[in-house]
């Protein structure tokens, strides 16, 4: 060029220069890391070679045109990431493979693009018998290219008509400074009509300010907005101006961002552990509620209380065995089964050994215990000592967010809703029932009780059973915190006899209050403490505050508060 430009006139010379940098600004248009692409001929090419970054090029392209329209083009980028995109040698052309170990046939990219002009169907899609299976080459992937991949969804995303496609591709946007996706969602903001989506293409943009431009008073103004807000990016781009500017006002600014975003930090985080506090609460409260029948009501001294909880969990187990294919609806029968099924166990625990030892409350704690050791062993011999897994169903999996900083997981919210629906389903059962008039009466004067016809044999084999279902009902939902073991209820025995004597022995209300209170006190000390010295503060807290209340925060009257 630099021989013609010598002969030229100096205003020749500038309309040659601007003419050459016009066709090159047109040739980048198709153009990406030096390849050219014009059509989806182009693009099967580029994705059967080697390099990587002729595949981006492809990728870019396609996300670019949104070719042969978005949804199409976002699905075969889902294909890409799923690996069911093959290149067949001989036809040079793109294939969808659903399963290539198994397939039997492959359907032609372009075929399933094609459509009916007029009803918009897809015409019939032109498949391929698999003959050889060496004429297919898989479309490989790096982690680059996933990445541009899921950047080019994104992209898809952004233009969709649909406004939650619209705002998850804006999040998957915030914090990448790209002057290129920069200008793409600039243009978003000049046509978005959503004001939620509005705010979020503001942030993105002032993010991209921090790291693009160099103007003091627009820094200024992206610091401000990103100083009143809780996102990770926002956060990331505060502490980049901190450390990269020289400007002591802007500094102070980003400081300030920072020091808001640390004081938002700590009240969710706050939150985060007054709801894992409630949700630890419920536990205690579900374990501890069965326990505050037989322990509070008839006097007896149950060690066997955590194989009963362990019952109720192995339920769970053998009813998903039983229901494969229906999870959600397993767990849902899973509590009247566990309930029957410890509840039966308790009834005989009951008729065949404590009924014997009623009063002697040190041979019941003996008694039940040798119970505990052999319910044990009969589970190791009939499920092996190994933990068994419980699935979660869909709808208790995945996380409630509120905002970056806040989000709560469904099934420790499923346990706190289901220990109150427990608690409320006790004291119906207690207070508008026969059984519960019986137990009341048994449990505050035996002997006038039987004067009145009451069978306290019945009665006491009855709140046996109940106690005992109930605890089989906490292992349904202890099933859906950890793992199902023989030896699962040995960790909640103690607590639940912590529990039943800080709320009130025999006194439901004090259970519940309890349980969610010592779960709170839990949570909140371990941040500091760690969880061993949480529980041994727990328990010099009780011992400390028996010494003060015996009877516990609602003292009960009757035969057990009395003795």
């Amino acid at each position: 060029m630099n021989k013609y430009v010598g002969i030229l006139s100096p205003s020749s010379t500038v309309l040659f220069t601007v003419l050459i940098l016009l066709l090159s600004i047109g040739s980048m248009n198709n153009s990406w890391a030096g390849v050219t692409i014009n059509s989806f001929s182009d693009v099967e090419k580029q994705l059967s070679q080697r390099s990587f970054d002729n595949k981006i090029a492809a990728v870019n392209w396609l996300s670019q045109k949104a070719y042969p329209n978005p949804s199409q083009a976002k699905q075969l980028f889902n294909d890409l990431l799923a690996g069911r995109v093959f290149y067949h040698k001989k036809q040079q052309s793109l294939f969808l493979i659903a399963d290539y170990a198994t397939g039997q046939s492959a359907i032609k990219l372009t075929s399933s693009f094609t459509v009916d002009a007029g009803t918009q169907a897809a015409v019939d899609v032109e498949t391929l018998m698999i003959a050889k299976k060496r004429d297919f080459k898989k479309v490989s992937l790096n982690n680059k290219l996933r990445k541009n991949i899921r950047l080019g969804i994104a992209q898809l995303d952004l233009k969709s008509t649909d406004a939650t496609l619209r705002e998850q591709a804006i999040q998957r946007f915030l914090g990448n400074v790209d002057p290129d996706i920069q200008t793409l969602l600039r243009q978003r903001l000049a046509v978005e009509d959503i004001e939620k989506n509005k705010k979020l293409l503001t942030l993105a943009l002032a993010i991209g300010t921090t790291a693009i431009s160099e103007d003091k008073t627009e820094l200024l103004a992206a610091v401000d907005l990103l100083a009143d807000s809780i996102e990770p990016s926002a956060f990331s781009a505060l502490e980049h101006v901190v450390t990269t500017t020289t400007d002591d006002e802007l500094r102070q600014a980003a400081q300030r961002g920072l020091d808001n975003y640390a004081q938002s930090q700590k009240v969710y985080s706050t939150i985060e552990t007054l709801y894992f506090g409630l949700s630890l609460g419920s536990v205690l409260a579900l374990a501890g509620l069965g326990l505050a029948i037989t322990f509070g009501v008839m006097g007896v001294i149950n060690m066997a209380h955590g194989e009963l909880i362990m019952l109720g969990a192995y339920t769970t187990y053998v009813m998903q065995l039983l229901m494969p294919d229906n999870i959600g609806l397993s767990l849902v029968l899973s509590i009247p089964a566990a309930f029957i099924v410890s509840g039966l166990v308790g009834i005989a625990i009951e008729r065949g050994v404590i009924r014997f030892l009623y009063g002697r409350p040190l041979e019941t704690l003996l008694a039940t215990f040798g119970i505990s050791l052999i319910l044990q062993q009969a589970v190791r011999s009939v499920f092996s000592p190994l933990n068994r897994s419980v699935v979660t169903p869909d709808w208790m999996s995945g996380m409630l967010e509120f905002n970056p900083m806040l989000a709560l997981t469904y099934n420790r919210l499923y346990i706190i809703i289901f220990c109150l629906l427990v608690f409320c389903a006790l004291i119906f059962v207690l207070k508008k029932t026969p059984l519960g008039l019986q137990v009341r009466a048994v449990s505050q004067n035996r002997s006038m009780a039987r004067a009145m016809g009451v069978r306290s044999e019945w009665v006491d084999a009855m709140t046996f059973g109940l106690g005992a279902g109930v605890a089989g009902i906490a292992g349904v939902a202890l099933s859906q915190l950890t793992n199902v073991g023989p030896n699962m209820g040995q960790s909640y025995i103690i607590d639940s006899f912590m529990v039943v004597v800080f709320g009130g022995v025999g006194n439901l209300w004090g259970t519940l209050v309890a349980g969610l209170t010592l779960g709170l006190f839990n949570k909140l000390l371990e941040p500091w403490a760690g969880a061993v010295l949480a529980k041994i503060i727990v328990l010099v807290f009780i011992i400390l505050f028996i010494q003060k209340r015996p009877r516990g925060l609602f003292p009960q009257r009757g035969r057990a508060a009395e003795e």
